[in-house]
């Protein structure tokens, strides 16, 4: 995720030739930068044809609509980022909580209180990792029984590691070391951990109707490779310079709602995940540690 200072206007307004949105768009902007430009000459140097009435019209009523779909589907992908973070807010409360309630139900200096963290921190790192497809055995902690074989030929690692939060758990409450009431304080954060995690497999999993996705970008093009023939009447050369920015916008509002609508992965506008996972251990480590 990009970390920037909202109120650096200079900067920010100054950035936008390094934004991913626009390298990824040059090669675009330069083919409709052209195709206007060629067609301000047929019209200016070649064809002479007579101007039309109110040019413009036709595209201010569809630009205005387009606008409103725009911003529908920007408003969908934000929605989705921001229950992504709200999701990730509850993994750090209720990691914490959990923690918490496990540091003051436990024993002092208990071989439990190690294994619960590194559980713990294991299962936020997975679910991270599950939700980028990209899991690897190599960054799980190791501890008592479960170890790399407890793993092993298991597809849905959180949901292992989960179950072995639970099995710990059962354990303790029939050495007694937990009661019937401190199991049930405990239930809680247990279940919001499976919970947040299949909000976020929703997000990942259910994408926005491609029907939709698709109309909005027939549109764009339509939009933009139609704009010349009305803009060169009005703004002669000047259309060429005037349709690349009108493409820019377009384009790069749908982009960044693309971006934006699958908010666990690596992206600049992603979710800062790495960042919340190392402060969740963080934390693990300081409320275990007495």
């Amino acid at each position: 995720m990009f970390i920037y200072n909202p109120k650096d206007w200079w900067k920010l307004i100054f950035y936008f030739h390094k934004a991913d949105t626009f390298r990824k768009l040059l090669p675009a902007m330069a083919g409709v930068m052209i195709y206007t430009f060629f067609i301000s000459y047929l019209e200016n140097e070649v064809f002479h044809f007579m101007p039309l009435k109110n040019p413009l019209a036709i595209h201010s009523l569809v630009g205005f609509v387009l606008s409103l779909l725009l911003v529908f589907r920007t408003n969908t992908s934000y929605d989705r980022w921001w229950e992504g973070r709200k999701i990730w807010g509850s993994f750090t409360n209720n990691s914490r909580n959990l923690a918490l309630k496990l540091n003051a139900f436990l024993p002092e200096k208990h071989e439990s209180r190690e294994i619960f963290r590194i559980l713990i921190g294991n299962y936020i790192h997975m679910v991270k990792d599950h939700l980028r497809e990209n899991i690897n055995h190599k960054y799980l902690e190791f501890v008592a029984k479960y170890d790399e074989g407890f793993y092993l030929n298991y597809k849905h690692i959180p949901n292992r590691i989960g179950q072995a939060i639970y099995l710990e758990i059962n354990r303790l409450y029939k050495l007694g070391i937990i009661n019937g009431e401190q199991l049930l304080i405990l239930n809680n954060e247990l279940s919001s951990f499976s919970d947040n995690l299949g909000a976020c497999e929703r997000i990942r999993n259910t994408s926005i109707p491609s029907s939709y996705n698709i109309f909005i970008k027939k549109m764009i093009f339509l939009y933009v490779f139609t704009m010349p023939l009305g803009f060169v009447l009005e703004f002669k050369y000047w259309a060429a310079p005037i349709v690349t920015l009108v493409f820019y916008a377009f384009a790069g509002i749908e982009m960044i709602a693309e971006e934006i609508e699958d908010p666990f992965g690596t992206d600049n506008n992603d979710l800062q995940l790495d960042s919340i996972v190392k402060n969740i251990k963080a934390n693990l480590i300081e409320i275990f540690k007495n």
